[in-house]
């Protein structure tokens, strides 16, 4: 099966293979967001923007100098890890303030807010954001789990580290048990108890990543389920993600 690495050079082409000769940052440092108890045993998963860990040293040499001084026939370096793991950023990363942009098509509404600094919500921005993630059809709001929004922002931040600039699509967010089940009735998969109807998961596109691209990357924050749902066309399908049990699924 080809590498979230192949299948980004396929989806974003000459950017995408640009993009894998850049020197990979924060691979050897692992730390956790202080807020998240649920990874309070685990490596890094929780979210915030930059962070660099990765020495690139091999005993006080740079990486590619000590490949190069080694003498003939000595075991080779092991291949870095893959440039989109979440798993490899440090602390850093998830102590900045948190800016997320995201878009609604079914709305037509576009917003860029910092919702998140000094470890606190900023209580106006996460309201905002919780109206952007409305019911579309009831137009009813619910309180989002704030540990979604970790998710979709720590996905933003981490692939614009990349030259990947993008706003997060929202195609579906909270959703009333009515409208779940319309979707049920109509074909759209949609569970019978989706965590949509408890504000805990979004299904979520960015530009220019194919579902298997942005579906790896969103399944290595280890938040929680993740859901690809591959479709043909330009934008190649979307990915749902939720804060339940970690799991994942094609759909």
């Amino acid at each position: 099966m080809a590498t979230r690495r192949e299948f980004l050079q396929q989806s974003l082409g000459v950017v995408g293979a640009g993009l894998c000769t850049v020197p990979l940052i924060g691979c050897a440092a692992r730390s956790v967001a202080p807020h998240s108890p649920e990874l309070a045993a685990k490596p890094a998963g929780n979210a915030s923007v930059a962070g660099a860990g990765k020495t690139g040293k091999v005993d006080g040499m740079p990486a590619r100098a000590a490949a190069q001084s080694a003498p003939s026939g000595a075991a080779e370096l092991a291949p870095p890890p893959d440039i989109f793991d979440a798993q490899a950023l440090d602390l850093e990363f998830w102590l900045r303030p948190r800016t997320i942009e995201v878009v609604r098509p079914a709305s037509g509404e576009r917003a860029k807010l910092l919702y998140w600094r000094d470890g606190e919500l900023i209580q106006s921005a996460y309201q905002d954001l919780c109206h952007l993630m409305r019911d579309v059809n009831g137009k009813e709001t619910i309180a989002i789990d704030p540990k979604l929004f970790e998710t979709l922002w720590g996905t933003q931040a981490f692939v614009a580290r990349y030259g990947i600039e993008t706003p997060v699509e929202i195609l579906s967010g909270y959703r009333t048990p009515a409208s779940n089940q319309k979707l049920r009735e109509a074909g759209v998969p949609a569970a019978r108890q989706s965590l949509h109807i408890e504000g805990r998961a979004a299904d979520i596109r960015l530009t220019n990543l194919n579902a298997e691209v942005l579906g790896g990357l969103v399944r290595s924050f280890r938040q929680g389920g993740v859901g690809f749902y591959y479709r043909s066309g330009p934008r190649g399908g979307w990915i749902h993600a939720d804060t339940g049990l970690n799991r994942t699924w094609k759909g």
